[in-house]
């Protein structure tokens, strides 16, 4: 699947108020997800003494899918493409570090 595919299917999933613009709704939504990955991680530390086993594995997956879909609807909002976005951070990325 690439970020198009993604991007449609996800945006079909999308229930939550529609507005001229909402982007408050994933922005949130985002922030919240963000902070249950930097949860589960360190509850890596605390809990299981810095070791990743597959179950934390998928948990992380989970979540980062999450935070996945609510960057896809900041988009959809923005009307941009996930793809657009990635081509955009990596060449802000490259004319950072000179390459």
């Amino acid at each position: 699947m690439n970020f198009e595919e993604y991007q449609s299917a996800a945006c079909k999933t999308a229930h939550y108020p529609r507005r001229l613009s909402n982007l408050e709704y994933p922005t949130l939504g985002l922030a919240g997800e963000a902070g249950e990955v930097a949860n589960v991680v360190k509850k890596i530390q605390r809990d299981h003494g810095g070791v990743m086993n597959e179950e934390i594995r998928t948990k992380l997956k989970d979540e980062l899918g999450d935070v996945l879909w609510y960057i896809s609807a900041c988009a959809d909002e923005l009307d941009l493409t996930l793809t657009e976005i990635a081509e955009y951070n990596v060449e802000k990325l490259n004319k950072r570090h000179g390459s």
